[in-house]
């Protein structure tokens, strides 16, 4: 069988439905699974035929467990989703492939790099892209931003404007650093979807404008080709350890032009269902790379100023027992 796994699922639901289609149109027997350590209260699972209930990651036995569905269920794939658990799929990759079980994640140097905000800013330094400011705790200027060097989702972010709102706890609290503010006056925020092939060379590019962020991830946002989508054309052409989907955040100055880097995830990010409704089909392409071995060529016929509003829609499940 030629079954694709998606692992904690939660509420990806517009991704689960993109990977069914796509699957459809080359194995029209192939499935889409789910897993999330509680299927039942998962969107994602609901709209699948099966859902898988793991333990979670940060569990002893994960990737035991993980394999043995993996096996059980005759998956061909599996597309991770969240950061905690791609440093892990990551490290255990030649154990699944032993199984000819493909998980489509980057390698473990560059995930290690993406998890630490610190480490990412060097990456940036070195791909020639500008980075905010860090600030020292006893020496800064406000406004400041500060968040984790380890942190994703907007949470534990911090717009810090008067002295009077800066606490002991944001003070001692190690993980938390402060960063110069990039003031959305002056900067506009872009997620870029990039597609990675096997051999870690960059085969699409997509920028989102995000318009509105609700709990860290984009509500409203529109494509735009510009002079971003250029610049990473030419300085992440390549990228060591690369696959498959990264979602890149930048700010550009909106009169002079000047890019800096925020952050880099080696997954799909929450707002990918854009880049795919614009042509960008990072599903198809991995299918292609990774089911049936073929190449990917450079895509660049994406839909630009495609906009996208998001809303809460809902999932019904009849006779729900806790």
């Amino acid at each position: 069988m030629n079954n694709i796994l998606i692992t904690s699922g939660g509420r990806r639901v517009s991704l689960v439905r993109a990977f069914a289609k796509e699957l459809k149109a080359f194995f029209p027997s192939g499935k889409v699974f789910v897993a999330d350590f509680n299927p039942s209260l998962s969107p994602a699972s609901n709209i699948v035929d099966t859902s898988i209930k793991t333990c979670k990651v940060q569990d002893e036995g994960y990737i035991d467990d993980l394999l043995k569905e993996c096996i059980k269920n005759d998956i061909r794939l599996v597309i991770p989703t969240i950061d905690t658990e791609l440093l892990i799929l990551s490290q255990n990759k030649q154990r699944f492939l032993n199984h000819n079980i493909n998980i489509v994640v980057s390698d473990e140097d560059l995930i290690k790099i993406c998890l630490d905000k610190i480490s990412t800013h060097a990456l940036f330094r070195k791909l020639n892209v500008g980075v905010a400011k860090e600030y020292a705790k006893d020496d800064y200027k406000l406004p400041i931003f500060i968040k984790p060097v380890n942190g994703s989702g907007g949470k534990n972010n911090f717009v810090i404007k008067k002295k009077s709102q800066l606490s002991k706890h944001l003070l001692k609290k190690k993980s938390l650093r402060f960063f110069e503010y990039l003031d959305s006056k002056l900067y506009d925020e872009y997620t870029c979807d990039l597609y990675y092939d096997k051999n870690s060379n960059l085969k699409c590019v997509i920028p989102r404008k995000r318009l509105e962020v609700r709990a860290g991830e984009v509500s409203k946002g529109v494509t735009k080709r510009n002079a971003l989508k250029l610049f990473i054309d030419k300085n992440f052409s390549v990228l060591d350890g690369a696959r498959g989907c990264l979602t890149a955040q930048f700010f550009l100055h909106n009169q002079s032009g000047e890019i800096k880097g925020i952050e880099i995830n080696p997954r799909f990010g929450g707002g990918f269902p854009l880049s795919y409704l614009a042509k960008g089909n990072y599903p198809k392409w991995i299918i292609k790379e990774y089911m049936l071995n073929e190449a990917v060529e450079y895509f660049d016929d994406w839909e630009e100023n495609l906009l996208m509003l998001r809303y809460d829609d809902e999932i019904i499940i009849n006779n729900y027992v806790e």
